[in-house]
C-alpha cells in the first residue's frame, strides 16, 4: 500500500487497513486476483481452495467476529479453478451489532491484498413467484433498504470518491459471462433485483408486499454494503444469490434459519460448480 503521509498521520481507516494487511502478510505474501464472499451455508466452496493461508477473523485488525449461523469466520488465500483467490468463509452483518462500514471492511482488505474483482454470494428469500427454492439468481441490481450505508462518514479520497456511482454496480460483462457459463454448464439461472434489509427479523407480510412493489425479486440481510465498498474502490462485481426459501406474503409459513441452511447445503454442489466454471473467465 502507498502512504502519501506518515502512517501515524494517515486517516484512521488507512491505519486499520495497513494493520490488517500486515496481519495477513505475516502469514503469506500470496497476492489474490479475485475476492470471494461466501454467504449462509455456502462456505464449503472454500474447502476446495488449495490454501496458502487461513486466518480466523479474530486475528485480523478491523474484522469483527462472525456470529451468524453457517458462517465459519475465516479468511482463506489460495488457488481455486486455476485462479488466485481470497475468500471469506462467512461474512459480517449489520444485525450482529456492527456498522455497515465494519461489515464491508473485509472488501477493503481483499482489495488491498491485490484483488480487482469480487464475486459476492448470499442466501436469499425469493419474492418473485416464478422463482423456486434451490435456484440460483444472478443479481442484476440492488435496493439498499437497510437504513444505512457503508460509506457514511468522512471519505478518504485515497480509497475512493466521495460520491461513487452505483449505476451498473454489477459488471455488465460479468453478467454476460455468467449467463454464457450457466448455459454451458446446464444450470438454470434466475435473474433479478436483490433487496437488503438490516435484519435480524424476517420481513412481515406487509413489508414483503411493499418490497415486491418496489421491483425486488429477492430479499436478504447482506451484500449491498460490500458491493458499495467494492465499487467505491473500483472492483468489478458479480453477484449470485441462492434462493433458499420463498418469501411470499400469502404463503402459509415463512422459512426459518434451519430451512435456509438446509436448502443452501442442498444447492451447494450446483453453486460450487457454477463458481468454479466462472472463475477462469473473470
Amino acid at each position: 500500500m502507498m502512504h502519501p503521509m506518515p502512517l501515524s498521520e494517515a486517516p484512521p481507516l488507512q491505519r486499520t487497513l495497513h494493520d490488517a494487511v500486515d496481519a495477513v502478510r505475516a502469514h503469506t505474501d500470496f497476492a489474490p486476483e479475485i475476492a470471494l464472499i461466501l454467504g449462509s451455508g455456502l462456505g464449503p466452496l472454500a474447502d476446495e481452495i488449495a490454501a496458502q493461508a487461513t486466518l480466523p477473523y479474530r486475528e485480523i485488525p478491523g474484522f469483527a467476529p462472525s456470529t451468524a449461523p453457517g458462517h465459519a469466520g475465516e479468511l482463506i488465500l489460495g488457488t481455486l479453478a486455476g485462479r488466485d483467490v481470497v475468500a471469506m468463509k462467512g461474512r459480517l452483518h449489520v444485525y450482529e451489532g456492527i456498522t455497515a462500514a465494519q461489515a464491508a471492511f473485509p472488501v477493503r482488505l481483499m482489495h488491498a491484498l491485490g484483488a480487482r474483482s469480487l464475486v459476492v454470494s448470499n442466501a436469499c428469500g425469493g419474492l418473485n413467484p416464478h422463482f423456486r427454492a434451490g435456484e440460483i439468481m444472478l443479481q442484476l441490481d440492488f435496493i439498499n433498504f437497510t437504513g444505512t450505508n457503508a460509506l457514511i462518514g468522512p471519505n478518504d479520497e485515497a480509497l475512493g470518491p466521495r460520491f461513487p456511482v452505483a449505476f451498473d454496480a454489477y459488471d455488465p460483462e460479468y453478467l454476460e459471462t455468467a449467463r454464457a457459463v450457466a448455459r454451458r454448464e446446464d444450470i438454470r439461472l434466475c435473474e433479478g433485483v436483490y433487496l437488503a434489509i438490516s435484519g435480524p427479523s424476517y420481513a412481515s407480510r406487509a413489508e414483503l408486499r411493499m418490497f415486491r412493489g418496489f421491483g425486488a425479486d429477492a430479499i436478504g440481510m447482506s451484500t449491498v454494503h460490500e458491493v458499495l465498498v467494492a465499487r467505491h474502490q473500483g472492483l468489478r462485481v458479480l453477484g449470485l444469490s441462492v434462493v433458499t426459501d420463498m418469501a411470499l406474503p400469502d404463503g402459509e409459513r415463512h422459512a426459518d434459519e434451519g430451512d435456509v441452511l438446509e436448502t443452501a447445503a442442498r444447492t451447494g454442489p450446483t453453486f460450487r460448480r457454477l463458481v468454479k466454471a466462472l472463475l477462469p473467465h473473470l
